[in-house]
């Protein structure tokens, strides 16, 4: 009897469907979040006949077959790609990506990492880095002196000084794109590695070749949806509690042939 196997399979995909949901409840508030989805696919076959196989002399050919089915595997966990809501925040250096794209930063090793939280902050030498301290690229500094800050949607920095009417140009913020966003590689504080899956990085102008633009003062939310995730958070426990059953019921058949006299 292969039920006890299938239903633990089965169970153990709704567990794993259970920690997704609560991952994407738990970042309801975290900048820039894209809720993530569980995929599942069915196991490998037992083919006790198989269709198509002739099963008499007189060249009849059986038109379904016997397949029995072993169980689910999860196939992927994939983000669900959304806009996120804008947020507005007044801050010079709040930025939402309104479209597709992600900011460069550089990692202290010097590998480059992507994000689409835009919750910016500068160092006590004017560097513009991410909350965790990482340099946005390509490197823009903020003169001591500015009075304010001003960040276009083409992702030019501008910047003004007192004895200064016109705005002084600090450098261009760049958004980077890639040809699969869900085959990027999550490490946690926001931020992602390019993969073989993902593609190389496209570097390019915000508001040109696909790419989105930038907003200042605003923020992009969480693009997570609490009451699809609750009614998701409904199925898998009552996936779970089904395949339980299907064991308690396995079980009870096993017992009753043991006792057989």
């Amino acid at each position: 009897m292969n039920a006890l196997q299938i239903a633990a399979s089965g169970m153990a995909a709704q567990q794993m469907r259970v920690d997704v949901v609560s991952n994407n409840l738990a970042n309801m508030s975290t900048t820039g979040y894209n809720a993530r989805r569980a995929d599942f696919a069915d196991l490998h076959y037992q083919q006790l006949a198989r269709p198509g196989t002739v099963s008499a002399q007189d060249g009849t050919i059986l038109p379904t077959g016997v397949q029995l089915g072993l169980g689910v595997r999860p196939a992927a966990v994939s983000m669900v790609m959304a806009q996120g809501t804008l947020a507005q925040t007044g801050g010079d250096l709040d930025l939402a990506i309104e479209g597709q794209g992600y900011l460069e930063v550089t990692l202290p090793s010097g590998a480059s990492a992507y994000t689409r939280d835009g919750a910016l902050k500068r160092t006590g030498d004017g560097l513009i880095v991410t909350s965790e301290g990482h340099q946005v690229a390509p490197g823009i500094t903020i003169p001591a002196d500015a009075r304010s800050l001003s960040i276009n949607a083409d992702g030019e920095v501008y910047a003004y000084f007192v004895d200064q009417v016109q705005p002084s140009l600090l450098g261009q913020l760049n958004l980077v794109g890639f040809t699969n966003e869900k085959g990027l590689e999550a490490i946690g504080s926001n931020l992602f590695l390019e993969s073989p899956a993902s593609g190389a990085a496209i570097v390019g102008t915000p508001g040109q070749d696909g790419l989105g633009t930038l907003r200042q003062g605003y923020l992009e939310e969480s693009s997570v949806d609490a009451v699809r995730e609750v009614t998701e958070l409904i199925k898998a426990q009552r996936g779970y509690e089904l395949n339980a059953k299907v064991i308690t019921a396995a079980d009870q058949m096993l017992s009753a042939t043991t006792q057989l006299r």
